[in-house]
C-alpha cells in the first residue's frame, strides 16, 4: 500500500511511481496528485473517489482516460448537482446510506448576524465542557487578525491558525497539537471541510456563511458532532448585510435539514437551487436555459433509454377530474412561499411510502391536516398509480366514473374481461377504436369516488400487470 501527496518527499514519490508502474503496489491512496501525468498503472482495476465533490469536471475527464474499463466507486455526503442528476436519470447507479452511526445526535444549527457576545459565549460554553472549537474564516490575508480578535474575546483559550498556504510541516504541527487537545480554538479556512474526524470538537462558528455553497456548509457542519455529545453550529453573516435570494435559500435549507443522514436531501435542494449543469460540457451546475430544464431532462432521458437499447415510450399525461376538495387552505399554511413549496413536493409523490413521509412532515410542521389536504395527498397518489398503469384520464360524471386507457399500453387485452368479471355489475368496458375505457356505473348509495377509483386501479393492476387473484 502506497501514499501519494505533498507530505511525501520527492524521493518517496519517485519510489511510489516506480512501484506503481511495475505493479508492485496493490493500492495507492492519494490526493489530486494521483491524476498527474507522471502516474502510470500497470493494471488499474478499481478507482475509489472519496469526497467526490472536491473534483472538477477536468479531473473526472482525466480519470476516464486512465483506463476505459476501470470500475469507479464515488463516495460523497453531498454530490455535485451534475453528478446527482446523472444518478437520477440512470447514467450512474446510486446507493444511499441514510442510517447514522450509533449514538450520534443531530447538530443544533443557528443562523444569525455576527455577534461578538454570541461568539464569546459559544466558545466559553464548549471550553467549559473540555471541548474544542472550529472557527471557519475563509480569507488567508486577514485570518491572523481574526485569530487575534478571538484571542482577545476569550483570553483563556489557546488559539491557532491553519490554512492551505502554510508549509507542510507547519500545518502538520498545528493539526497534531489540535488533535492532541493542546489547542482550544482552531481558526482555519475551509481546509478543514473534509477528512477531519476529531470527536472532541463539537462547536463550529462559520464566518460569512452566506458566501459559501450549500454542500460546502453541510460538509463543514459534518466536522462536528462526531461523538455522543450534542454539537452546535453557528452560521454567521455580517451585520446589516442584505442576503441574496440564493444565499437565503442555502441557509434556510441547512437549517431545515439537521437530522443525520440528510446529505441526499441537501444535494437535492442544491440541484434545485443551482440546476443540473451540462453533461456534455464543463459546467457542474446551471440551468438549461436554451431549451428549458424540463425539456432538457426529457430529451436526455430518451437519449439514455435509446443508448441502453430500451424502446422509447411516447410521453402521455394523466388527468384526474373528480368532485372532491383537494387543496391546501390558508388556515393550514398561511405562508404563500411555504405553501408553494409543499404543493411542489406533493406533486412529486409517487409511492405510498413518500405519501406517508409527507403526511408525517405536515403533521410535524403544521399540525393535523384538514380533510381537503388529505384528499390532495390521495389524489396525487392515485394519479401516480394511474400513470404507471397507462391510464390517461379518470373523469367523474353524474352517472359514473370513466377510466380511459392509453392506446399503446403494454397489456394483454385478453385479461380485460377478468377485470370486468371481478367488479361486475358496476364495471363495464367499452372498446372504442382509439380510446378504450372502463365505465363504473354509480349506485344511489355506495362508496365514494376516491374509494371506487382505488378499488378499480387495484384490481386492474393485479390482473393486467400481475397475477389474477
Amino acid at each position: 500500500m502506497e501514499l501519494l501527496c505533498r507530505f511525501r518527499t520527492p524521493a518517496q514519490q519517485r519510489d511510489t511511481l516506480k512501484r506503481l508502474r511495475q505493479g508492485l503496489a496493490d493500492i495507492v491512496i492519494g490526493t489530486h496528485r494521483v491524476l498527474s501525468k507522471d502516474v502510470e498503472f500497470k493494471d488499474l482495476g478499481l478507482l475509489i473517489i472519496d469526497e467526490e465533490q472536491r473534483f472538477g469536471v477536468a479531473h473526472k475527464e482525466k480519470i476516464k482516460q486512465m483506463k476505459k474499463t476501470v470500475d469507479v466507486l464515488a463516495l460523497t455526503a453531498t454530490p455535485i448537482p451534475r453528478t446527482l442528476h446523472m444518478s437520477l436519470i440512470g447514467i450512474r447507479d446510486m446507493s444511499v446510506l441514510a442510517e447514522p452511526p450509533q449514538d450520534r445526535m443531530p447538530i443544533q444549527t443557528y443562523i444569525m448576524e455576527y455577534n461578538e457576545e454570541m461568539v464569546r459565549e459559544a466558545i466559553g460554553r464548549e471550553l467549559a465542557r473540555d471541548g474544542q472549537v472550529y472557527y471557519v474564516y475563509n480569507r488567508v490575508q486577514s485570518i491572523a487578525k481574526a485569530a487575534a480578535r478571538i484571542a482577545r474575546l476569550v483570553p483563556d483559550a489557546e488559539v491557532a491558525i491553519a490554512h492551505g498556504q502554510m508549509s507542510e510541516r507547519e500545518l502538520e504541527r498545528v493539526m497534531y497539537r489540535f488533535i492532541n487537545g493542546e489547542i482550544d480554538v482552531l481558526v482555519s479556512t475551509t481546509i478543514v471541510e473534509t477528512g477531519m474526524d476529531i470527536a472532541n470538537v463539537n462547536t463550529m462558528i462559520v464566518h460569512d456563511a452566506d458566501q459559501m455553497g450549500l454542500s460546502q456548509l453541510y460538509q463543514l457542519r459534518g466536522r462536528i458532532g462526531r461523538s455522543n455529545r450534542t454539537a452546535y453550529a453557528f452560521l454567521m453573516y455580517r451585520k446589516d448585510r442584505i442576503l441574496r435570494e440564493e444565499a437565503e435559500k442555502r441557509l434556510s435549507a441547512i437549517r431545515e435539514f439537521t437530522e443525520l443522514g440528510s446529505g441526499i436531501r441537501i444535494a437535492m435542494k442544491d440541484l434545485e437551487i443551482r440546476g443540473a449543469g451540462n453533461l456534455l460540457g464543463q459546467e457542474q451546475h446551471g440551468h438549461m436555459e436554451a431549451v428549458g430544464y424540463d425539456l432538457y431532462c426529457k430529451m436526455l432521458n430518451e437519449a439514455v433509454r435509446t443508448a441502453k437499447g430500451e424502446p422509447a415510450a411516447e410521453p402521455f399525461e394523466t388527468v384526474i377530474d373528480i368532485e372532491t376538495d383537494a387543496f391546501i387552505p390558508p388556515s393550514y399554511i398561511p405562508n404563500e412561499y411555504q405553501k408553494l413549496d409543499i404543493y411542489k413536493r406533493v406533486a412529486a409523490i409517487r409511492t405510498q411510502e413518500e405519501r406517508d413521509e409527507m403526511l408525517e412532515e405536515l403533521i410535524d410542521r403544521f399540525g393535523e391536516p384538514p380533510r381537503c389536504v388529505q384528499n390532495l395527498l390521495e389524489a396525487v397518489l392515485m394519479k401516480a398509480q394511474a400513470h404507471r398503469l397507462f391510464i390517461t384520464e379518470i373523469r367523474e360524471k353524474r352517472d359514473g366514473i370513466s377510466f380511459w386507457l392509453y392506446g399503446q399500453a403494454p397489456i394483454d387485452p385478453a385479461r380485460i374481461p377478468d377485470v370486468v368479471k371481478i367488479l361486475q355489475p358496476c364495471l363495464k368496458f367499452a372498446a372504442d377504436k382509439d380510446r378504450p375505457h372502463f365505465i363504473w356505473q354509480k349506485q344511489k348509495t355506495g362508496p365514494s369516488a376516491t374509494e371506487i377509483i382505488r378499488q378499480v386501479l387495484g384490481v386492474y393492476e393485479t390482473v393486467c400487470f400481475g397475477t389474477v387473484p
